[in-house]
Parts: C-alpha cells; sequence; structure tokens
C-alpha cells in the first residue's frame, strides 16, 4: 500500500476494478498484489488489494475476507489504514485501501538500522493509540511488524492489515511463499501455539518485539526456521534492550521488558497501560527526525470513543502556544484548582478538588499514582495526570519511585527464598548424615556380634571340633580304630586288676 516499486501495468486485459482504474503494480504478498488506483468516482489515489486466485479458490475464504473488511472499515483513526471498498470484478476479489505515500517502517530500518530513542518511542505510542482504539472495537490485529507499520511523507504513522491479517492468519500458512518470517519473528509465543485463542496481549507483545528492534537494530529471537523461532520464544531469553544499547534509561528498558513478557499475565493488561508508561516517560520528539519536513503528531484523548481529533490539555503542537485551561483556574499555575479523580486507600474511586502544590505533595507521598486523572473545568473531561506538563515530572518520579520498591520487595522474595532453600539443603544434609552414622554403628555392632558368637563357639568346642572336622573331611575310619584300640587297652588293664568288665565271662 506504499509506493515502493515503479513497475507498468499489470496487464492490457484489466485495467479497471470496479469504481477503480489500476495505474501500476506497487508490491506482491502473501495475499495477492497490490496496484495504485485511482477511485473515479472521488477522484483520489487508492491502493487495491487483490485476492490471488489460489486464496479465491479457498471454500469460505471469501466471505471471511469481506467480513474482516466490514470490520475494518468501522475503525476510523487518524493512525489506522482505511478501508474504502470491497468487492469483486471479473472474478477478481479485491479491497481498496488508503494509499500511503510513503514507505513501511522495516524499509527505513533497512536503511538507518535503528531509530534515535525519541523516534522510536514517538513511533511506539503512535501504534499503541492504534491498537488501543481496534481493541475498543473488538478487533485484533495479529500481525503487527514494521511491515505493516506505513509512514507517510509527512511522518504519520499508518497501522495496515487490521481484520484483513487475522483473515489471512486462518487461511496462510506461516511457510507459504511471500510471507517468510515476518510473523513468527514478532509474535506471541501464545499466538504461535494456537493462532485463534489469543486476546489483546498478543497485540502487545508484537509491539514491544518492533520497539525493541527500533531501539536496537537487532530482533530478540532469531533463528534459521521458524521451529527455531518458536523455540528460543519458548525458552524466553534475550538480550536487553539495555545492555544493547546501554544510553536507554531502565525505565524504558523495563517497560519493553514488561511489553515482551512470556507469560502474558505478566505482560501489560491493555494499550491504555501502556500509553501510560511511555508517554510518562517523556522521551518522544514531537515529529520524526528522520524524515524530512514531518508535522508533529497531536496528542489524542486517551478514551475510547471520544472524538480522536481534539489535542489533550497540556498538549502543544508545534509553533502554538499554551491552551486555556478555562476561566475557573487562575493565572497562576501554583494556585490553580484541579478535580482529581483518583482510587482512595479502600480502592473507592473518589474525586476531589485540590491546588497543584497539594498534588505535587500527595504524588510525593503516595497518595496519588500515575493512575489517577485530572482536569480544570466542572464539564470538562479527565486524562492522566502525566499528559500535564505541572505533573509529568511527579508522575515520572513516582512511578520510578514504585518501581524501585517493587524491585526492592522482588530481591527481598529471592533473599527469602534463597535463603529458605538454603536452610532446606542444611537439614536434608544433617538427616542424610544422622541416617548415615546410625548405620554405620548398627553394621559395627553386627560385626562385633557375629565376631564375638565365633570365639564363644571356639570356647566352648575347641576340643572336639578337631575330631569333627577330621571326620567331615574324610579320616573317620582312623579315629575308629584309634578309639578300639583304647578300648582294648582299658580292657586288659582292667583284667589285670581282676576287675572284669560287665558282660564277660572270667576264664576258670
Amino acid at each position: 500500500m506504499s509506493e515502493e516499486s515503479q513497475n507498468p501495468k499489470p496487464s492490457n486485459k484489466v485495467t479497471q476494478l470496479g469504481d477503480f482504474a489500476l495505474q501500476r503494480e506497487l508490491g506482491q504478498g502473501g495475499m495477492g498484489k497490490v496496484f495504485l488506483a485511482r477511485q473515479v468516482s472521488l477522484d483520489r489515489l487508492v491502493a487495491v488489494k487483490t485476492l490471488s486466485r489460489e486464496l479465491s479458490k479457498k471454500e469460505g475464504f471469501i466471505a471471511r475476507f469481506e467480513r474482516e473488511a466490514r470490520s475494518m472499515a468501522k475503525i476510523d483513526h487518524p493512525n489506522v489504514l482505511k478501508i474504502y471498498a470491497v468487492d469483486s470484478a471479473h472474478g477478481i476479489h479485491f479491497a481498496a485501501i488508503e494509499y500511503v505515500d510513503g514507505q513501511s517502517l522495516q524499509k527505513w530500518l533497512d536503511q538507518l538500522g535503528r531509530l534515535a530513542v525519541g523516534d522510536a518511542v514517538h513511533l511506539a505510542i503512535r501504534c499503541a493509540e492504534a491498537l488501543r482504539y481496534a481493541h475498543a472495537e473488538n478487533m485484533i490485529h495479529r500481525d503487527i511488524k514494521p511491515d505493516n507499520i506505513l509512514l507517510t511523507k509527512k511522518g504519520v504513522v499508518k497501522v495496515a492489515d487490521f481484520g484483513l491479517a487475522k483473515a489471512m492468519d486462518d487461511d496462510v500458512s506461516m511457510t507459504q511463499s511471500g510471507t517468510g518470517l515476518g510473523t513468527p519473528l514478532y509474535m506471541a509465543p501464545e499466538q504461535a501455539r494456537n493462532a485463534k485463542h489469543v486476546d489483546s496481549r498478543c497485540d502487545i507483545y508484537a509491539l514491544g518485539v518492533t520497539l525493541y528492534h527500533m531501539l536496537t537494530g537487532q530482533l530478540p529471537y532469531t533463528g534459521k526456521t521458524t521451529l527455531e523461532v518458536i523455540m528460543a520464544k519458548e525458552k524466553g531469553r534475550y538480550a536487553s534492550a539495555r545492555s544493547l544499547r546501554p544510553e536507554l534509561s531502565e525505565r524504558l528498558d523495563m517497560i519493553v521488558d514488561k511489553m515482551m513478557a512470556k507469560d502474558p499475565a505478566q505482560r501489560y493488561k491493555s494499550c491504555e497501560d501502556v500509553l501510560k508508561d511511555l508517554q510518562a516517560l517523556g522521551l518522544q520528539t514531537d515529529a520524526l527526525s528522520f524524515i524530512a519536513g514531518a508535522e508533529a503528531a497531536p496528542v489524542l484523548r486517551p478514551a475510547g470513543n471520544v472524538p480522536l481529533t481534539a489535542t489533550a490539555p497540556g498538549a502543544r503542537k508545534a509553533g502554538s502556544t499554551a491552551p486555556s485551561f478555562g476561566s475557573e483556574t487562575a493565572t497562576q499555575t501554583g494556585t490553580r484548582i484541579w478535580y482529581v479523580q483518583f482510587e482512595d486507600a479502600k480502592g473507592k474511586s473518589v474525586v476531589e478538588k485540590h491546588s497543584t502544590g497539594r498534588i505535587l505533595k500527595m504524588l510525593a507521598a503516595g497518595q496519588l499514582t500515575a493512575k489517577a486523572k485530572a482536569k480544570v473545568s466542572a464539564d470538562g473531561a479527565y486524562y492522566p495526570l502525566a499528559q500535564f506538563p505541572e505533573f509529568a515530572k511527579a508522575v515520572e518520579d513516582s512511578i520510578a519511585r514504585r518501581t524501585a520498591a517493587i524491585r526492592k520487595e522482588d530481591m527481598k522474595s529471592l533473599y527469602s527464598r534463597v535463603e529458605r532453600e538454603q536452610k532446606m539443603f542444611y537439614l536434608k544434609r544433617k538427616v542424610k548424615d544422622f541416617f548415615r552414622n546410625i548405620f554405620g554403628v548398627a553394621s559395627l555392632l553386627v560385626l562385633l556380634g557375629v565376631i564375638g558368637m565365633v570365639l564363644w563357639l571356639g570356647w566352648q568346642y575347641g576340643a572336639e571340633l578337631p575330631a569333627k572336622l577330621a571326620g567331615m573331611i574324610g579320616f573317620g575310619e582312623s579315629s575308629d580304630n584309634a578309639s578300639n584300640a583304647q578300648s582294648s587297652e582299658r580292657t586288659a588293664v582292667l583284667s589285670e586288676g581282676g576287675i572284669v568288665p560287665e558282660g564277660t565271662v572270667k576264664p576258670r
């Protein structure tokens, strides 16, 4: 949809699709070809995106394509590419989309390598505003990446392929020719596992990867194949943006990490939260510095369905003066009275009137957080405190203190866990040593008992033991002869003494 080639007209056979006269081919993607065309009825340039023949043959895809295009047409936001029509002619299905007279963010990154910090934050904020609006309309992009972020010649950010990306996600394989590794490099881990069951946090993840790329000129996860990229994301280990670019602030590094958290529960819950933290940094440029003649982007209202053309209080356009806050306020900012909306200690939303000085003291004391909102008139709209110049620095300091406190608490928890694990290790070792000693003593006692038994048996039966052993090894007959000889000798002795053994007859 951006003018990136100078190809001739696509065909001599088809030069017009309905109300759109084709002029030249701009490029080709996974869905089909893109042409520069002129809408005859309104005399304006548009980009016409046609479906390839393969996709046109898919059952049910045309209806899904048209349904998603109509949903995309509901998103009326200055940073979202508009869709004008969806139709078919000469057997070709197409969508007419806003034409961007610039190039994609990917093309700029290819040229520049990485962006200035202010430009990167500027682009992230613009994309987050577009996503916030789309999410309020229950639209999830699911394919945020530099190729789908277009920049006009005046530096206006346009997020492309809302809705159409969702239709493609259901019907085009990630490995199809033309899609490459663009989507896997930026998509959330849960989207790689099941693309049909994701929520808005997958867009926050992809925007975080895009911000990382803009700041460092590198991708957090790489691989030779889609599977290698997905497996690397499942591990969740990557070099922090600050380690690759030391001048980045710690807070910005933490924001990027939170946007790219592997677990969706640890990620930002909404783009509104992302915007609050990014805007509180105060790093964004008014206009993109790498585009000559770029215009300052207006600050949009934070509410979902509030008109998005007004500039929020406290924001200045290039060359403008400070806006008026109404007759109720004093000319001195220190004595200005504000309506402040915040949550009290019980979590109940309350509204109170305070002076500028009092609000600053409440921020310093922690009574107000970055979630608090304010307005200067009873009939005005509430805006986050960070959007007012009077409180931007105080809110930033408050966030920094809270972040430090959270980190300190996390470190305490870590130390406590390590201490518990160390104690458990020593306890297990003591128990193991105890049972080892018990086993050693028991073995010694058994051994001593066996030795004692052997000695006792030797003492009791020591005299008879040789004869028994001799009998056992085959000397029993010699032993009997010796016994008979001893018996005869004994009889002779008795006879000589006149004693006749019982059972014998004495000779006459």
